[in-house]
């Protein structure tokens, strides 16, 4: 992601407190990734799933293809059903996976062109493909493109962190989140790295 040090330098001046979990835990390690399928796969076994838990099923599901290179849509349309559910992928999620898999084989979603939609556009596409819904498509935004501004009000874990951060007494709502976040534009995105990274490391101001 470009501009990483001027987002840290705009954070610490609108948020002091920034500076604190800067020192504490360095620069983001945002990397753009290029195979846009693989990504929203991987977001939607990982979903709801610790991440232990979840990379043991991911493992699971790479070794069904037999390959080192991840397969391709026509590849996961493919495979029977029984075959994802016996590495413990639910029925649910084995349909979300082949809906995307059918909605890049059909060039309903054209990876070439993704690059230059802007957000809400990705939004509109995306949110149209079944299993796929706003939390997948923030942490598409997030960690596949590494758009700068974006804020996961659906992450547990964003939640968390607003509560550890502004020290609250319960996961704050949507409302108040968008509230204190707008400060942090246009880079909520490396804001919200923190705050998971604050949750993650149970730090303590």
């Amino acid at each position: 992601m470009k501009n990483i040090l001027t987002a840290l330098e705009y954070l610490k001046k609108t948020e002091p407190r920034f500076g604190t979990l800067v020192d504490e835990f360095g620069e983001p390690d945002f990397e753009p990734q290029d195979n846009y399928f693989k990504a929203l796969v991987r977001s939607i076994i990982y979903q709801q799933l610790s991440g232990k838990s979840a990379f043991a099923i991911y493992s699971r599901y790479l070794q069904l293809f037999n390959s080192t290179e991840f397969p391709s849509p026509k590849q996961v349309i493919a495979i029977p059903d029984s075959h994802y559910t016996s590495i413990g992928l639910s029925r649910q999620k084995t349909c979300y996976i082949k809906e995307i898999a059918q909605a890049f084989s059909t060039k309903e979603i054209v990876p070439e062109n993704i690059p230059k939609l802007k957000d809400d556009e990705i939004r509109k596409q995306f949110i149209k493909i079944k299993g796929i819904g706003p939390w997948t498509i923030d942490m598409f935004l997030m960690f596949a493109l590494n758009r700068p501004d974006i804020l996961p009000v659906n992450d547990l874990g964003i939640q968390k962190g607003f509560k550890l951060f502004f020290r609250l007494n319960e996961l704050p709502d949507e409302k108040f989140m968008v509230e204190k976040a707008k400060k942090w534009k246009p880079f909520r995105t490396i804001a919200c790295w923190y705050l998971w990274n604050l949750v993650d490391d149970n730090f303590q101001w």
